[in-house]
């Protein structure tokens, strides 16, 4: 039986040269799987930068991984998303498609549905921007697959508790 565990978990850093590396580093130096990452400024005063990392692990895992990053020098808090209560979770898809005729059609259909944009569109070609959680994504890139998908870039997961609490 496998009780592997898909956790979000937040990090405020101080934002300079390498932190991400290190970040980076401890996953890969003890095989844990990154699945998304995402990173940016988030307090320019302070200097500091949120890391948004998805991974997946056995509850163990999942307190290593989180004890380990605590001990990493530039990391201010760590907040473990999917243990603490509800969050907010999306991402950004840029889909490109490319068809004839019905697809074309079709593509336009779907997205509509999805409430996906098309921000560019060619003769032959649609690119797509979509957001929301992950497996709305991954919905829509399946139903995509049949009618001439082409392309797929995605920002990972950023996400977010619920509720007045901050990070």
């Amino acid at each position: 039986m496998d009780n592997t565990e898909k956790h979000t978990i937040a990090v405020l850093v101080d934002n300079e040269a390498g932190v991400l590396a290190r970040v980076i580093g401890l996953f890969s130096g003890r095989g844990y799987n990154i699945e998304s990452l995402t990173v940016a400024e988030v307090d320019v005063q302070e200097g500091l930068s949120r890391i948004c990392v998805v991974t997946s692990g056995t509850p163990m895992v999942i307190e290593q991984i989180k004890a380990q990053l605590d001990r990493l020098v530039p990391v201010h808090k760590i907040s473990d998303l999917t243990a603490e209560g509800e969050s907010v979770e999306r991402e950004l898809a840029l889909i490109k498609v490319k068809g004839k005729g019905n697809k074309r059609v079709e593509a336009l259909r779907i997205a509509d549905i999805f409430r996906a944009r098309a921000i560019d569109s060619t003769n032959n070609s649609f690119i797509f921007e979509i957001s929301g959680k992950p497996d709305k994504i991954d919905a829509f890139i399946n139903l995509m697959q049949p009618l001439g998908l082409n392309e797929i870039t995605r920002t990972g997961v950023v996400a977010i508790a619920r509720g007045p609490k901050g990070l």
